[in-house]
């Protein structure tokens, strides 16, 4: 819990522009926000008193820009200053900054623009201009002006503007009285941003996120997490999603703590390589690939190397279930664990950045057991949470105090947790969202009358109160004899042999099940070196080796599931799913239909005789 901060008011009247001003005035020279510039090798960094004159200045240029209070203002750009410090801008303004994910579909960016009545929008640049230009003169749209962050003209046209243009304007305007004068009539009740769900089942849905949602959550969160004052952050997942918002921009300024923007997400693993961040969220995807990076790395170690890592790997396993159990390791193993440790997995961990991880979370989607345990082996143990974009947030979280492998934790403080009779999970609390936002600005209710959300995910809470998720409620598959089947168990089974990178099942209204299997482009490689085969990913799907070892990988999956469960037929894939391609959402989530339609002929052939 983080003990070195004031509260400047009541927990439940808390605004974001209150707690910039007190990390400006309490821990102004510390640094808030880093991020590398094209011009340099290094990062530029800014302290929390400059980032919030930077705000400030910002905030008098979108003000000259026409932008009021309550309105949305859309933001299109990846993980960059100019992307943190203008939606921290418009929040001061009392407007409401809302992000749209780059990977966004032309019709996905028109519905949101259409739905939000957005008058302004700040694209990153030229690539971003096909997309946005035509809703310039969309009828249905309002669209008015876009702000241009990477442009080399300077100057203003009716409809387009540049954000260096708007950046100098708002520093020669800015006026520091104008300015506290117009945070202050913020309210905790204040929309602070919506968000607009991934669309993976239809139109993107605009979830409406209070101050008070927000803030109260991150107090609750901030009592179960133990981490160390001023904790450095790498932000690397889009800020359309509820988790990059929480972790890269409201908990930073909640906790005064150091965000370093990663415009890249395939550099994040460079990044850590860099800073040794002592905390590191990862959705599920995430972790699976660095899982299989270091797997890798360990397959061409000698033999003795091998050999003292699967022993230390033992050591801290033991150690980890005495914890899990809720037990003092004994004197005897809590040595053998600190010379492990010092001795063979910090100096493994520390060419990947994680020799200093003291929190090392996840969420988004149920981590696949395997990769949970590897990990436990090399001492770090992965705190698996849940939650969804309307319950702004973590929900349920395993902490150091209490945690369950495989679980995503108990209720933090803020809500209550219920299931219903077919295994729904509810959710009940103040940080729960306000509501979805209507096309015509109003907000229809999220909860039923007595403030239960139903979130769509199936689960059960166990005699301790830990929540275990099984699927969403609707990806579960029915057969046509009727039975149900969790896919995410049977895919996290699959993933369970290292060649298996990626999996998808399929079975809905049939009498078996089948599936999709991706090869894992880090270890399948490596593999089919050690046995004597060439070849790239798409040449080693066809592989007679590669495939008589997937046969047995499947066969072993098979073995840990009942009857209805287990995978009959498969096809294995060489080439990766990922947001650019469509499959995934750019939160790392499989979007199944358009998993099935790209191959419905491979799974209908599936089922031929």
């Amino acid at each position: 819990m983080t003990t070195i901060l004031r509260l400047p008011g009541a927990p439940d009247e808390l605004t974001l522009p209150a707690l910039l001003l007190r990390n400006a005035e309490d821990h102004g020279e510390l640094p808030a926000l880093s991020w590398r510039a094209p011009e340099t090798s290094g990062w530029c960094t800014l302290t929390w008193a400059e980032a919030r004159r930077r705000v400030a200045e910002l905030a008098a240029g979108y003000r000259s820009l026409g932008v009021r209070r309550g309105e949305i203002v859309l933001l299109m750009m990846g993980n960059r200053p100019e992307h943190w410090l203008s939606d921290l801008a418009l929040v001061h303004l009392g407007a409401v900054p809302v992000t749209v994910y780059g990977t966004a579909a032309p019709e996905q960016i028109a519905h949101i623009v259409r739905h939000s009545r957005a008058r302004f929008a700040v694209v990153e640049g030229v690539r971003e201009l096909g997309r946005w230009a035509p809703l310039l003169d969309d009828a249905a749209a309002r669209l008015e002006k876009l702000v241009i962050v990477e442009a080399d003209d300077a100057g203003e046209t009716g409809t387009q503007e540049t954000y260096a243009a708007l950046a100098g304007r708002g520093a020669e305007l800015y006026d520091p009285e104008a300015f506290e004068e117009t945070w202050r009539q913020a309210d905790a009740a204040d929309t602070l941003t919506v968000v607009y769900t991934s669309g993976t089942t239809g139109d993107p849905k605009g979830v409406v996120v209070s101050h008070r949602n927000v803030l109260l959550n991150a107090l609750a969160l901030d009592a179960v997490v133990e981490l160390p004052d001023h904790v450095e952050h790498l932000c690397y997942l889009p800020f359309a999603h509820i988790a990059e918002r929480m972790l890269g921009i409201y908990l930073p300024v909640f906790r005064a703590s150091h965000v370093y923007l990663c415009a890249d997400p395939a550099a994040v693993a460079e990044s850590a390589r860099e800073l040794h961040p002592a905390e590191f969220f990862g959705v599920p995807r995430v972790w699976e690939k660095l899982a299989a990076s270091v797997r890798a790395a360990l397959a061409l170690l000698p033999e003795e190397r091998r050999t003292a890592v699967e022993a230390a790997g033992e050591c801290a396993r033991a150690y980890v279930a005495c914890q899990e159990r809720g037990e003092r390791p004994s004197e005897e193993l809590a040595d053998a664990y600190a010379g492990a440790k010092a001795e063979v997995l910090d100096p493994l961990l520390a060419p990947a950045g994680f020799d200093r991880l003291v929190w090392a979370a996840s969420a988004a989607a149920p981590m696949p057991p395997d990769v949970v345990r590897f990990w436990a082996g090399l001492g770090i143990v992965i705190m698996d949470a849940w939650g969804l974009t309307e319950t702004v947030g973590v929900t349920t979280t395993n902490g150091p105090g209490a945690f369950r492998l495989g679980s995503v934790g108990r209720p933090i403080g803020s809500v209550e947790v219920r299931t219903a009779a077919d295994g729904e999970i509810e959710v009940r609390g103040r940080t729960v969202c306000e509501g979805y936002l209507r096309a015509d600005g109003s907000v229809e209710p999220a909860t039923d009358a007595d403030g239960w959300f139903a979130t769509g995910d199936l689960g059960r809470v166990d005699e301790d109160g830990f929540l275990w998720l099984t699927d969403r409620k609707k990806e579960m598959i029915v057969t046509s004899t009727g039975k149900n089947v969790s896919p995410a168990l049977v895919e996290n089974t699959l993933k369970g042999h290292p060649l298996i990178g990626q999996a998808l099942v399929h079975g809905d209204g049939r009498s078996y099940l089948v599936a999709l299997l991706v090869l894992d482009a880090e270890l399948a490689p490596a593999w089919a070196a050690r046995h004597g085969i060439e070849g790239t990913l798409p040449e080693l799907a066809g592989q007679p080796e590669v495939r008589a070892e997937i046969e047995r990988a499947v066969a072993a999956a098979n073995l840990r599931l009942n009857r209805t469960e287990q995978v009959k037929k498969f096809s294995v894939l060489g080439e990766e799913w990922g947001p650019e391609s469509g499959e995934l959402t750019p939160s790392l989530k499989m979007r199944r239909r358009v998993i099935h339609d790209k191959y419905g002929q491979i799974l209908d052939g599936l089922y031929t005789l």
